[in-house]
Parts: C-alpha cells; sequence; structure tokens
C-alpha cells in the first residue's frame, strides 16, 4: 500500500512539473494589435478673406488589424484649425467627411474591399474648441480577407466650404496604413 502511495505522489508531481513547463515555454496569447500611419495636410479656408489666417492644419493616423481571418481598418482626425474659426464655426462647412477604406494591396492600384463615409466629421469641426481645435474618430469597418494577400487602411477628408459655390473640393489626400 505505501508503494502505491509513492508511485501515486510521484506521478502527481511529474504530471505538475510537465504541466508547469509546457506553460512556462508556451508562448502567451496576444491581441492582434493596429499598425498606423500619421501624415498631414494644411488646406486654406477659400472662403474666407479676413484679417486673421484661416489654415486648417489636419494630421490623421489610419490604422488597420488583422485578425481571425478579417482585417479591421479605423482612423483619427486631430485639427488646428484656425482661431477665428470658432467665431463663424457654424459657417465654416456646408458638408464635410471622412472617406475611409478597406483595401486588399496588390500589384498596381489597391481595389477597394470596404469603405464608410464619416460624415460626423462636419459635425466635429463646426464644434472645434475656443481656439479652433479638435479631433474625431471614425467607427472601424470589418471584412473577411483571402489569407493570400495583405490589406491595408485608407482614406481622405473632402470638405464643402460654407460661401464658395463648388461643393465637394479636391480630397485632402493621406498616407496609407502599413499592410498587414
Amino acid at each position: 500500500m505505501r508503494k502505491l502511495k509513492r508511485s501515486t505522489s510521484t506521478a502527481v508531481l511529474l504530471a505538475t512539473l510537465v504541466g508547469s513547463a509546457a506553460l512556462a515555454t508556451a508562448t502567451p496569447a496576444s491581441a492582434a494589435s493596429y499598425h498606423c500611419t500619421t501624415s498631414s495636410y494644411t488646406v486654406d479656408d477659400p472662403s474666407y478673406t479676413g484679417p486673421d489666417s484661416d489654415n486648417w492644419d489636419f494630421d490623421v493616423r489610419l490604422c488597420a488589424k488583422r485578425s481571425g481571418g478579417y482585417i479591421y481598418t479605423t482612423a483619427k482626425v486631430t485639427w488646428d484649425g484656425p482661431y477665428a474659426a470658432k467665431q463663424r464655426s457654424s459657417f465654416t462647412f456646408n458638408k464635410a467627411r471622412f472617406h475611409l477604406q478597406s483595401k486588399k494591396s496588390t500589384a498596381g492600384t489597391d481595389p477597394v474591399v470596404k469603405y464608410a463615409n464619416y460624415t460626423g466629421l462636419e459635425h466635429a469641426l463646426e464644434h472645434s474648441s475656443g481656439h479652433g481645435n479638435g479631433s474625431y474618430e471614425t467607427g472601424t469597418l470589418k471584412s473577411k480577407t483571402s489569407g493570400r494577400y495583405q490589406y491595408l487602411a485608407d482614406g481622405h477628408i473632402e470638405l464643402d466650404w460654407s460661401g464658395d459655390g463648388t461643393g465637394y473640393r479636391k480630397p485632402l489626400l493621406f498616407s496609407a496604413s502599413p499592410r498587414v
């Protein structure tokens, strides 16, 4: 009976050591993280001719991550608008939007897999801080991926300035995210 207890104790101890060693050598599971690129663009308000500066400095951070057979893309826009914009904020834009795209990376032009227009950018721009600064984050696009391709986030800002009568002007282009 004593021999059986010793054998059982040895087996339990050995199993515990093997299990501990397996846990110690296993790589920890980690959630996929976003890969991002930030770029800038400065644009002049064509409808403002006052004495103050009227430039809008935009920074856009485009991010992509790949996880579980999907590509996730998102963007964050920050800006340093003119101080004078706060006094005339509701008159600065007729419309403004951020156009976010998930793209498949290929030779030549990268095809768009999914896109969305985030029109909440207009409200955020027109409700900038007292110094004309602010930020806006898009939602996240989720798209099914193919294992043999890489993907990326791309996007641009489209502005329709009040008082110039031209509708959306040329898009403000930013650098795409790294491929994932």
